[in-house]
């Protein structure tokens, strides 16, 4: 997938991905790509939320993909929508590089303690 993280904290997470390597016979960025840079995103703010002495696990995810993109580079942001003690979901914004937004997620993640001897 060749993501690059570009910035991270809890409340925001931004990372690249390029089109090129990912994508569907067509020749345009799979759908299944954007999820991908998505949930990786997401998960890692959820993480950085959670701390480190406990987890962070995919609960839900959706996507609409609103345009295709044939190459260059995709940039995530993802941004907290809520972050609890329990449950933090984030809407990541996938943009090409001329800024137009190519897909929309959402991505609620389980945060739980760590297992013993994680």
């Amino acid at each position: 997938m060749h993501i690059e993280i570009l910035e991270g904290t809890p409340d925001r997470v931004v990372g690249r991905m390029p089109v090129e390597g990912n994508t569907q016979p067509y020749g345009l960025l799979h759908g299944g790509a954007s999820v991908v840079l998505a949930e990786s995103l997401g998960s890692i703010g959820a993480a950085l939320h959670a701390g480190p002495s406990r987890i962070a696990v995919g609960l839900d995810i959706n996507a609409t993909h609103h345009r295709a993109a044939r190459s260059g580079y995709v940039t995530g942001t993802a941004t907290a929508l809520s972050l609890g003690g329990t449950l933090a979901s984030y809407e990541v914004v996938i943009t090409d590089e001329q800024d137009r937004r190519v897909c929309t997620c959402r991505i609620t993640c389980l945060i739980r303690d760590a297992a013993p001897g994680a």
